[in-house]
């Protein structure tokens, strides 16, 4: 049921960002890549305040869960901004993602209330599309459109982020992405595996 959740919702967002449809372009990825990290940035955030105040209305430890799900949150917000670095989106387009985050963070609030295992699966399916995403992004950077990332410079937010070498390119920017994206899909799948009074296998910062 995640997986398939995870695949309709894909087919919408690639309709949305033009995926589907004529050659991709540098535009084209810049706007994917913004969309996709603000929805990304959602499950990490809703999944740590629901059990945030659990843990404050059961008078119960919180197992050491709030602190990952809150540093998946963080760190997809960073992508974004990253991201906004090389574009700024219009009027249009932040309406867009006004009204779809309005829907998700809604959905994913119930949905999470009811079943943080099916939510942690989902979002473990989700991070594999991100990671399918920026591996197509690397070979248009090697291949296509977008050969000049391989030299040009990474912005200095996302240097600083990464404690990245001065001379770093944004291909480099892409790879650090996707191992983030790879990690975020391991720990919530490994979560959907967990009981919820489980304890955290992950340290912070891990």
């Amino acid at each position: 049921m995640a997986y398939y959740s995870v695949q309709a919702m894909r087919t919408g967002f690639d309709v949305f960002s033009g995926y589907k449809f004529g050659k991709m372009t540098e535009g084209k990825w810049i706007k994917r890549m913004i969309f996709l990290e603000t929805v990304a940035g959602v499950p990490g955030m809703v999944a740590a305040m629901v059990r945030h105040l659990n843990s404050l209305r059961k008078m119960k430890t919180d197992h050491g869960w709030i602190h990952t799900l809150l540093e998946e949150a963080e760190n997809e917000r960073m992508h974004l901004m990253v991201a906004l670095q090389l574009r700024q989106p219009g009027a249009l387009f932040r309406g867009a993602v006004l009204f779809a985050q309005g829907i998700f963070v809604n959905m994913f609030s119930i949905a999470y209330l009811i079943s943080p295992h099916f939510c942690h699966r989902f979002v473990g399916y989700l991070e594999e599309e991100a990671v399918k995403t920026y591996s197509k992004c690397l070979q248009h950077i090697d291949h296509g459109c977008i050969s000049h990332w391989q030299t040009q410079k990474a912005p200095d937010i996302a240097v600083s982020y990464w404690k990245m070498a001065p001379n770093s390119t944004l291909k480099d920017v892409i790879l650090m992405i996707r191992a983030d994206e790879a990690h975020h899909r391991e720990v919530n799948h490994d979560f959907s595996e967990l009981k919820t009074d489980e304890d955290n296998p992950y340290m912070p910062g891990k």
